[in-house]
């Protein structure tokens, strides 16, 4: 803001002061200065914008948003002001304000090419792209040269008569017009002619832009020829052996044959029939096989990728490229000592038959060199490729599904063998930088993996705690080792211990766009374990990003603008939408607003000033659900599983259904407390005339319809899982009851006594739930430790439903309060002692008595868990007999256990805490 070039007016003089002091974070400073100035100069609008950024940076939101608007009707057209507006709206995240301030300056202005500029910029950042069109329009001819390129395909046309086209973005840009009005053809043409020589910023860009016009344009002689004549430059070139076949096969369905005189076609030769493409790949690889230098996997991969291709089709012609066995043996032979072995031979194991699977396990072995067997009669690698090639036939196996095969002893004696294999291979890199991974890490995952089958296969829970200390152990020697890290985070949270999850996310320092693709692994169980202010942590972690996401994609459009990047733009706004529409998105924003009403409202603030504080409406629906993005990364964890175990799209499908469902059970629940906050705005009498008048019946419309929608919901819950939604139906029932108050214009006994029927029903409903949660969180049987995570969750869901109650109870306490003062002033003036009080304000007394015994009991439960995770003894635990476990492994088992305990007690004492403080809030609920 410093930066404001030479003086040019004795305004910028004056005005130096209070930037200056705006720029080193003296904002008190600055507004104490734009008073003064505005004392002596009170039309220097500049001084009074500057004032407002200062009053927006020190929390003053709506006096600085009312100050700039006094400003803005003015509709200023100096700079100072207008840039000063500017840097004021984008703090309030309120970047529609600027289109209107330059709307007003080009009105006053119209041959300022600066403001036209910055109008068009403004259009750009909340992608009003018909009035970017507009906006070009009408500016000189100048400025048109420099900005109209995106929207006007005959001005393009135009340049390119003219030969006016030099740069290389400019071709991209009628390149990318073209593409996108269909013209596939013209497109072609442009990219094989002149114009096509300038596309040299990308390796191979001219080729891969006609090799996706020839596709879709269905030539796929071109297409086969191209990638023919690529594929003898670059053998290596994966996608073009893809585009290679795809293109072959078409032409046999086609039966197509080139003619007889001249070239095939304009690209050259085309290949028609499998024997040319078997001769073409089995040629590619005998050249590879007479390198000195090391061979290229395109060819050998491309072999079996043509076999695949050719047994889809029963071909008969996949036995000319020879056996699978003898083919995946051979690559294993030149390329297994790489990292990429494993996920290069993966996707190909289907070619050999079940019964060859333990013979290629063994062929393998042949050709990993071990030493000697040692005392444990193990055989270790000597040197580091040695040991990826032992790693990559140990990978194989378990996607053989020869790993899962095994019985409980069998494998029992793969972890033992798999860790020795772990620990003897440290010795390759004892003096790594704390960056670095282990090269035996791989061996200490998969023997994690093979303790997760047996813990889900046979439900013993000690298969657990081993992993969780063997996964300590190797983040112990691979502190950045992302796949320990999220294997622990996702354990932890299926053991309801969230504490040691933050710090483990937070480690992983998840960019930008994963805080979307894998916060999912955090935020989901978040605000489930009762850790509260971890939760609103996590919520943050993911908050931040979505909403920065809006100004900063923004910025990178108009800087895409500016330097000519065209075809960078459709990829910012797709990623714009992509983030807006984001299932995680919705998620997180929904939780984070439960999670402050249940922790806040009616303690730090009314209900009602916390709903208006977070901006929810009842009435509307801000999610999209039409149009909803699953961005999960649901492959993020490592997996060497087979085929039939894999994820599929069945199941992407059945989670995306599963957390769309919660998710509108979730924001539906959100909308009912802010209509329910509405509610309790002004209340008034069941019988009074001015219901109408205050909007209380428009408003209990709104209530009704959202429980419609909630009960419509649940029944599609229920299909899906049954667990979740019998603890909604406990706070809908709740919610439900208010519309009684409005139910009917008299206070009839029949009506009466159905509240209180309902004050009794919600009694019960909260005992039950309570009594769902009794039991030992953790506890310890025959010296071992056992887990009950879900009473943790389902004491989260009472607390919610608790608070769900006490605010149904005050709106309640506020509509019978009216009642009792009228009664007592009846009572006063006909002097009658005996009147009997309405069985409602009985039944409400008796209520709120029902409330504070259910939610006394939930707090000495809470106190008695604490108790009891408090003097259990961890130390007592039998680890070693029997476990195959050294004592250094298990402490580290036993470093997982203390979090875990930590965890739960830290859960506890939050949920006790906020117990208490809803307790405290019953005891002051009286009419």
């Amino acid at each position: 803001m410093a930066a404001r070039g030479h003086v040019q007016d004795p305004n910028d003089r004056r005005l130096r002061p209070i930037y200056d002091y705006l720029d080193n974070g003296n904002n008190k400073m600055a507004i104490q200065q734009a008073d003064k100035l505005l004392k002596k100069h009170k039309d220097l609008h500049c001084a009074k914008v500057l004032k407002a950024i200062g009053m927006q940076r020190t929390g003053k939101q709506d006096e600085a948003f009312n100050l700039a608007q006094e400003v803005a009707t003015l509709e200023p057209t100096d700079d100072n002001s207008l840039q000063a507006l500017t840097i004021l709206y984008r703090e309030m995240h309120r970047p529609e304000l600027v289109t209107k301030l330059y709307e007003a300056a080009v009105r006053k202005v119209p041959l300022s090419e600066e403001y036209h500029s910055h109008l068009f910029m403004a259009y750009a950042r909340v992608g009003d792209y018909k009035k970017m069109q507009q906006a070009i329009s009408a500016q000189d001819e100048k400025l048109a040269q420099t900005m109209f390129l995106p929207l006007a395909e005959r001005m393009v046309e135009k340049m390119v008569k003219e030969e006016k086209i030099e740069a290389e973005a400019e071709v991209q840009l009628y390149f990318m017009i073209l593409e996108r009005l269909g013209k596939c053809v013209e497109a072609l043409n442009m990219v094989r002619g002149p114009l096509g020589e300038k596309l040299t910023s990308e390796l191979q860009s001219r080729e891969n832009k006609c090799m996706m016009m020839y596709q879709r344009l269905q030539l796929w002689p071109e297409c086969n020829a191209l990638s023919y004549k690529l594929l003898l430059k670059n053998p290596d070139d994966w996608q073009f052996y893809l585009s290679y076949f795809d293109s072959l096969f078409h032409l046999m369905d086609m039966s197509w044959s080139p003619s007889e005189e001249g070239q095939h076609c304009v690209e050259g030769h085309v290949t028609t029939t499998v024997a040319e493409a078997v001769k073409f790949v089995v040629d590619r690889m005998a050249e590879e096989d007479k390198k000195d230098s090391r061979p290229l996997r395109g060819p050998y991969m491309a072999c079996l990728e043509l076999i695949h291709r050719l047994r889809q089709r029963g071909c008969p012609d996949d036995k000319e490229l020879g056996d699978p066995l003898e083919l995946m043996v051979q690559f294993f032979g030149k390329f297994g000592d790489k990292p990429c072995c494993i996920t290069d031979l993966k996707i190909y194991l289907h070619l050999l038959p079940p019964e060859q699977h333990t013979q290629f396990r063994n062929r393998l072995e042949e050709l990993v060199p071990l030493g000697e067997a040692g005392e444990d009669g193990f055989r270790f690698p000597g040197d580091t490729k040695a040991l990826q090639r032992h790693l990559c036939v140990c990978q194989l196996s378990r996607a053989l599904g020869l790993q899962h095969a095994l019985d409980t002893e069998g494998k029992l004696s793969l972890i033992a063998q798999l860790k020795a294999h772990y620990h003897h291979g440290l010795r390759f890199r004892k003096s790594c930088l704390k960056t670095e991974l282990q090269f035996s890490d791989m061996y200490c995952l998969m023997a994690a993996h093979v303790y997760i089958d047996l813990w889900t296969e046979n439900g013993d829970e000690n298969m657990l705690w081993q992993c969780l200390g063997l996964l300590e152990e190797g983040l112990s020697f691979s502190p950045s080792n992302a796949q320990f890290k999220l294997l622990l985070l996702l354990l932890f949270c299926r053991l309801g211990a969230f504490q040691p999850v933050v710090d483990l996310y937070s480690s992983l320092d998840a960019k930008h766009v994963q805080h979307d693709t894998i916060g999912y692994l955090l935020t989901r169980y978040a605000g489930s374990l009762g850790q509260f202010a971890a939760a609103s942590q996590s919520c943050n972690f993911s908050l931040r990003f979505f909403h920065s996401n809006q100004k900063d994609t923004s910025e990178y459009i108009i800087q895409a603008y500016k330097y000519g990047a065209f075809e960078k733009i459709p990829e910012f706004i797709a990623f714009r939408t992509r983030l807006n529409q984001s299932l995680h998105f919705a998620q997180v924003r929904t939780e984070r607003m439960l999670l402050d009403l249940y922790t806040e409202a009616d303690i730090t603030l009314s209900l009602e000033e916390s709903v208006k504080a977070m901006g929810v409406c009842a009435e509307e629906e801000d999610i999209p659900w039409d149009n909803m993005r699953d961005n999960r990364d649901l492959t993020v964890l490592v997996s060497w599983d087979p085929k039939d175990r894999e994820l599929t799209e069945e199941h992407r499908r059945l989670s995306l259904e599963e957390e769309s469902v919660w998710l509108k059970v979730r924001s539906l629940t959100l909308r009912l407390l802010a209509s329910l906050a509405l509610l309790g705005h002004a209340p008034s009498p069941r019988n009074s005339d001015k219901t109408n008048e205050n909007g209380v019946t428009t408003k209990s419309s709104t209530l009704q319809n959202l429980l419609s929608q909630l009960d419509q919901t649940l029944q599609t819950a229920a299909r899906i899982t049954e667990k979740q939604t019998k603890k909604v139906r406990g706070q809908r029932t709740c919610l439900s009851f208010v519309v009684f108050w409005f139910s009917s214009p008299d206070d009839s006994s029949e009506l009466q006594s159905q509240i209180c029927n309902t004050f009794k029903s919600i009694v019960v409903q909260l005992q039950e739930m309570l009594s769902r949660c009794k039991g030992e969180v953790l506890e310890m049987k025959d010296r071992r430790l056992k887990t009950q995570p879900s009473l943790l969750e389902t004491l989260v869901f009472f607390l919610e439903t608790v608070c769900v109650v006490l605010w149904v109870a005050s709106y309640s306490a506020n509509v019978l309060r009216p009642l009792k003062s009228s009664l007592q002033k009846k009572k006063k003036k006909k002097k009658d002692t005996c009147t009997a009080m309405p069985v409602v304000l009985c039944g409400f007394q008796e209520w709120t008595s029902g409330l504070q015994g259910v939610v006394t009991q939930a707090l000495d439960h809470v106190k008695a868990q604490e108790a009891q995770l408090t003097t259990l003894k961890l130390a007592a635990l039998t680890l070693e007999e029997g476990d195959q476990q050294t004592q250094e492994e298990c402490g580290f088992t036993r470093v997982a256990m203390d979090k875990v305990q930590s965890s739960y007690l830290g859960s506890l004492q939050e949920l006790g805490d906020l117990l208490r403080k809803r307790a405290d809030s019953l005891k002051s609920l009286k009419i």
